[in-house]
């Protein structure tokens, strides 16, 4: 990992929609961009949802060079930072193992997700390009832009339910002092080792954590100073 590669991954982990552009198998290897709800997994690479009639499934299957550009809204789209990631898609075998981690992130693709013709892609990235802002721009190597192995997604699960279940209170707190967020409900919905997200009413918050967190020990530290900063 390097600095940059570490800031564009975080970049990306706070945005959970792109641009996703495939090479056309209609015409001939022209570019063809198409709107893509993704989650990243835990490593930093963009999972999607696909149908296999979709036009830029059908592109993928032929050549699975693909790019997804990253970048929030804004009145001046010029001066927003943005992440680029290029790589190649390949269809994972099967929905059991993201599943329930996309749904917290896009419950209204339940009814896609039970459909046979639908299925993820994952896009091993081979480049990354990030723009941070005017003058800082670079290309990054996959090495630098992925986040360490870790432990920490085989426990995501336990995490969430136990942050839901016992410290929805807190999850409140995060969002109130943090975001400036009041909510009724706050339910985390994802963690990884950059940080973890939370819906709070109808908005996805992002949470960064200050350091790597690779595993449920370093997890609860982070979460507990957190608590205590929001408390102080």
């Amino acid at each position: 990992m390097s600095e940059q590669g570490n800031e564009a991954r975080r970049f990306a982990r706070g945005q959970q929609s792109g641009v996703l552009s495939t090479l056309s198998k209609r015409l001939d290897g022209f570019p063809f961009g198409s709107v893509s709800p993704f989650i990243l997994d835990h490593a930093g690479r963009p999972v999607i949802l696909i149908s296999e009639i979709a036009e830029h499934t059908k592109n993928i299957t032929a050549d699975p060079r693909v790019s997804v550009i990253v970048q929030p809204y804004s009145t001046d789209m010029q001066v927003t930072g943005r992440v680029t990631l290029i790589g190649r898609a390949e269809r994972l075998p099967d929905k059991d193992g993201l599943g329930p981690r996309y749904l917290r992130y896009f419950p209204q693709a339940e009814s896609y997700f039970a459909m046979h013709d639908f299925h993820f892609y994952r896009i091993e990235p081979v480049k990354v390009r990030w723009i941070g802002g005017f003058g800082h721009i670079f290309w990054i190597d996959p090495e630098a832009y992925l986040a360490a192995p870790g432990a920490l997604a085989e426990a995501e699960a336990g995490i969430l339910a136990h942050m839901n279940t016992d410290h929805a209170d807190t999850l409140r707190d995060y969002s109130r002092h943090i975001h400036q967020v009041e909510a009724d409900t706050a339910t985390m919905i994802g963690i990884d080792p950059d940080g973890f997200d939370v819906r709070a009413g109808e908005r996805i918050l992002r949470f960064e954590f200050a350091a790597p967190v690779l595993d449920a020990q370093a997890a609860r530290t982070a979460l507990v100073e957190m608590a205590q900063q929001c408390r102080a």
